[in-house]
């Protein structure tokens, strides 16, 4: 009977979360227009922001990422769940949303709200990974986590398209779009304080990097964060110009606040919301490093197509197939650690894989920059595809071992 109870119990609070989740993904998905888009149009039509500005705005959420790790260790120290925690961050988002839609046409005051807003926005996902971890079954993580995923990706997708024509009839006044995204903050903490509370066990001291002694003790955990460090910097330079590439006219488009929408925002989510559930699928059910190959290859197609491309339509595929690969590559950037860790220390893995995704996140935005000053986003794009080639070859020893234990299990 006991477990039974216990069956039932798990059950109702999958349930639960996933439909907080599911009305989470909304006010998410709205906020991610911010970073994907409007954030960088403003610094760029509003306050012509020097690059290495621009470059600082793009690197805060990764900022956030590399501080996540200590939040975690504060998070143990405190024995608080990590709902009230996440919930606390947002809502210094919202404060610094709320900054920067005050600042008129002061630059320093809205480069400093939206720090604020991006840094504490980043500092969440090793505890939204607990939560995950806590409250789905291993065998349903990728597909309950693909369909909230499809829903953010929709409402971002809407979002861009609607915020867009209507900043076109508005000008540069962003003052009520950024009292939204503070809005959404408060909406997203409070889904997560109505999901069932999940504990970490309690430390007895602080110990900052005491994560990191995963990697000297879990040889595949290590390779895995190599890998992802030579993949994500090539990513996330490719990512930093998306914004600059079709605004600035020096690079051949001026385009407005709709097309700029479109490209970068709905076009890519409408993809994104086509492929992850079934992203999700594959996720459950075929060898992690096969998974990864695949969504690399979308990777390096998109970022190629993009950048090389001649004209709208190009730019449009290019970005379609991005968010292909986002889609996927979203579930595993989130999921990949339950796969390696058990309940206990997923966030502790989770920590130290979003120190590092910070660690690149905020170099790469000044790399990719500076080279698209004194060279051309060309050079971005070949570096950014051959990093990526890279890191695909070199787990293909991994690919191969998985075949093989696939083949002895079929026989």
């Amino acid at each position: 009977m006991r477990t039974t109870i216990s069956g039932q119990e798990d059950f109702d609070q999958q349930e639960r979360t996933f439909r907080l989740e599911m009305l989470r993904a909304l006010p998410a998905g709205f906020i991610d227009t911010a970073a994907t888009s409007f954030v960088i149009f403003f610094a760029i039509q509003v306050f012509d922001m020097h690059w290495a500005v621009k470059a600082a705005m793009l690197a805060a959420s990764s900022a956030g990422q590399l501080f996540s790790l200590f939040i975690v260790q504060i998070a143990r120290r405190l024995g608080s769940p990590v709902n009230i925690l996440a919930a606390c961050i947002w809502l210094f988002s919202f404060m610094g949303f709320a900054v920067a839609s005050m600042s008129g046409k002061n630059a320093i005051i809205y480069f400093v709200g939206c720090l604020i807003a991006f840094i504490c926005l980043g500092m969440s996902a090793p505890l939204t990974a607990q939560i995950y971890r806590k409250h789905y079954a291993s065998d349903k993580r990728g597909r309950l986590f693909s369909i909230t995923s499809l829903i953010r990706a929709g409402a971002a997708g809407a979002f861009s398209w609607f915020i867009g024509s209507w900043l076109k009839s508005r000008g540069n006044d962003f003052s009520i779009l950024f009292w939204g995204y503070a809005a959404a903050c408060l909406m997203m903490a409070g889904c997560v304080m109505y999901m069932a509370p999940v504990g970490l066990r309690q430390s007895v001291r602080l110990k900052w990097f005491d994560a990191f002694r995963h990697v000297s003790e879990d040889a595949p955990f290590r390779k895995l964060l190599i890998v992802w460090m030579v993949f994500g910097f090539g990513n996330l330079v490719s990512l930093a110009l998306f914004v600059e590439y079709i605004t600035n006219p020096l690079y051949g488009y001026s385009y407005g606040p709709k097309n700029v929408g479109l490209i970068t925002g709905t076009v890519p989510m409408l993809a994104f919301i086509v492929f992850v559930v079934p992203w999700g699928m594959v996720f459950d059910r075929l060898p992690f490093y096969t998974v990864r190959a695949l969504v690399n290859v979308f990777f390096i197609l998109g970022i190629l197509i993009f950048y090389l491309g001649s004209g709208f339509m190009a730019l449009c595929i290019g970005i379609a197939l991005h968010g292909i690969a986002r889609s996927g590559g979203e579930i595993i950037w989130t999921l990949w650690v339950t796969k390696f860790a058990n309940s206990d220390k997923v966030v502790e893995y989770m920590s130290v894989h979003a120190f590092l995704t910070g660690a690149r996140g905020v170099v790469a935005p000044f790399i990719a920059f500076m080279i698209s000053a004194y060279a051309s986003p060309t050079w971005v794009a070949w570096i950014s595809a051959v990093l990526i080639l890279i890191s695909t070859l070199t787990i293909f020893p991994e690919i191969m071992e998985e075949n093989r234990r696939k083949k002895e299990l079929e026989s």
